[in-house]
């Protein structure tokens, strides 16, 4: 079984755009755990200060990690389902029966 030149120039472009995606997405939530962890080792004094009572900076930016990941995730998922997948599905469908 051999694949048409056209779905592999098809494929190589669906793999770039799918390792671009997760690339970004990797390199946004490790800056974003980085930059919170570098937050707790060189600003100590930033993240305890109060927002209101019982709740610091600290507390609120580590929420707000967390979400941000579940955020990222949703993202990927989503463009994964719209995108990506539709677009892999027409390229098996464009081969013709095997």
């Amino acid at each position: 079984m051999t694949i048409p030149s056209n779905a592999t120039t098809q494929l190589r472009a669906l793999a770039r755009a799918r390792s671009r995606i997760a690339i970004t997405l990797t390199l946004l939530m490790i800056l974003l755990y980085f930059g919170f962890i570098a937050l707790i080792a060189f600003k100590k004094d930033v993240l305890g200060r109060l927002v209101v009572p019982g709740l610091s900076v600290g507390i609120m930016l580590g929420a707000l990690v967390i979400v941000a990941s579940w955020l990222l995730t949703w993202f990927y998922v989503r463009w994964t389902n719209n995108v990506y997948d539709p677009a892999l599905k027409a390229i098996g469908q464009s081969e013709g029966p095997q």
